[in-house]
């Protein structure tokens, strides 16, 4: 959907009779004001983009360490701070007691390197075993400690993770998986532990603090249930009340070129820095495709596609994860929306993305403020192109917004006081305000502009074309009551619009 085709439409009768309908610029007690300025100030430079040539296969291979060889060894998994997640209260260890009828035990990697071959090696074949040349099987949770490395190499066809063995991964140390494939696997259908029930447990791999992931050239599918980091594919600080203990910087990692199939969640982190998720797929997972969350910072999520998501998103960047670019990507036919950013994750670029044919908006910012959306294509979604709730200095430039079935933009306010939000965690204020420079409105269903209720709103060189509706083009919300002031000076002033509040609404601002 890159071309575009354009439409000419005999708009001049259109305007006219908009414009002979115009107000003066005077506005009422408790109202708004609509005035010509400038757009001089308006103009910005195209954004600086994060430059991927250093994110490669290549690079990958150059971090790894295959000198000395690693010990692996079987050992009880209590005890352990990187399982405490998991066996720390009753009912998470019991899971693991039931599936291996007792106490629960693990693969410990220890210091140095190992691949597949070299656990099969070291292991019996009760735990970890080559079920076919290239193919193995692990019966038990596998952990990398600190100062270990883990590499799932070329050399290995498939690894499979035994759901009902109870088998999972967690990275302490350093994980390599490159040219590969690792599955959750149901042994007893001899298939991978397709989505079922999102209480089912399945297994999934987790990355700690302190911790460096890499996943290049590979498939990654099956993964992840409705339980605490265990959602698919995750990396993740400890949890606040480990933390201080563990003292482990913020975990990172790169995830390049691979596919992300049938997840839970195809990626979340948490307090995670600079990790780069680049030219993935992300398949018909179950809640979300990319979900970064709580506090992560200056991701780079670039050249993806999100595809087929049952539940939610296809990606959402949520609860301050803030100074990110999220680019080139493509998000389609998800259950809800294309692209969210949400609760407080400001100072984010969200530039160049395709978002289409999902069944929500094709981009969603709730509560997030401080925000570029640059030259994104945003068609044919059930609800907006664009939607703003709740969120101030919302910066929209040059977006091409297609047949959407309601509006181009929304931008409005909402009590969230009956939701369950923890407003203490979540705080946010019932106020939005946006600047629209450039782009182009084409074909939207219901409108191609619609704002309630903005503490300031700016408007400069729009292109708006194929109206849905016999009357012409018509916005709705506070632009349709003023329609002909902000039709005057944007085609026949040629400057920018600016409206604000006013008297007693302006207070309440």
């Amino acid at each position: 959907m890159h071309a575009l085709i354009k439409l000419a439409l005999p708009l001049a009768g259109v305007f006219a009779c908009v414009l002979a309908q115009a107000d003066t610029l005077e506005s009422l007690p408790g109202g708004y004001r609509v005035s010509a300025a400038s757009g001089i100030s308006l103009q910005l430079e195209p954004p600086v983009l994060p430059d991927l040539s250093g994110y490669t296969a290549a690079a990958v291979q150059a971090k790894i360490q295959r000198k000395p060889e690693g010990r692996a060894v079987i050992k009880g998994m209590l005890h352990e701070n990187s399982l405490d997640e998991f066996i720390g209260g009753e009912e998470r260890l019991r899971e693991w007691v039931v599936r291996q009828k007792r106490m629960p035990q693990a693969i410990f990697i220890e210091k140095g390197y190992m691949n597949s071959a070299a656990l099969a090696r070291q292991l019996p074949k009760s735990a970890f075993a080559e079920t076919a040349p290239g193919i193995y099987l692990a019966r038990l949770p596998i952990i990398v400690r600190q100062g270990a490395t883990l590499h799932i190499d070329k050399d290995t066809k498939e690894l499979r993770l035994s759901q009902e063995a109870g088998a999972f991964l967690v990275n302490d140390g350093r994980m390599f998986i490159t040219d590969t494939k690792v599955t959750a696997w149901r042994e007893k259908e001899n298939t991978p532990a397709y989505w079922r029930d999102g209480k089912e447990f399945r297994p999934y791999f987790l990355a700690w603090g302190g911790t460096e992931t890499y996943v290049v050239d590979s498939v990654i599918s099956s993964f992840g249930y409705d339980a605490s980091k265990a959602y698919g594919f995750s990396i993740s600080q400890y949890s606040p009340g480990m933390a201080p203990k563990m003292k482990r910087a913020r975990p990172t990692g790169w995830l390049l070129n691979s596919r992300f199939i049938d997840m839970w969640y195809g990626f979340y982190c948490y307090e995670a820095d600079d990790v780069v998720i680049r030219g993935n797929s992300y398949e018909n997972n179950i809640v979300y495709g990319i979900d970064p969350h709580d506090r992560s910072r200056r991701l780079i999520i670039a050249e993806n596609e999100a595809f087929g998501t049952r539940k939610k998103h296809g990606i959402i960047v949520s609860r301050e994860v803030n100074d990110s670019w999220i680019f080139n990507n493509k998000s389609y036919d998800n259950q809800l929306s294309g692209i969210v950013l949400d609760r407080s994750s400001v100072n984010n670029l969200v530039a160049y993305n395709e978002t289409y044919k999902n069944y929500s908006d094709g981009i969603t910012l709730y509560e997030s403020s401080n925000n570029l959306l640059w030259q994104n294509r945003s068609m044919s979604n059930r609800r907006h192109g664009i939607r703003v709730r709740n969120s101030l200095g919302v910066s929209l430039y040059e977006n091409i917004l297609v047949a959407n079935h309601l509006t181009g933009i929304y931008g409005h306010i909402k009590d969230l006081s009956g939701s369950e939000r923890n407003f203490e965690e979540d705080p946010y204020e019932t106020s939005v305000s946006m600047r629209i420079v450039g782009g182009q409105m084409i074909g939207n269903g219901s409108s191609p502009i619609s704002v309630h209720s903005p503490s300031k709103l700016e408007l400069y060189k729009l292109t708006i074309l194929a109206p849905q509706k016999a009357s012409g083009i018509s916005f709705s919300g506070l632009l349709g009551e003023r329609q002909g002031e902000i039709m005057d000076i944007l085609l026949r002033q040629q400057q920018a619009v600016l409206i604000e509040p006013v008297g007693s609404l302006a207070s309440k601002e």
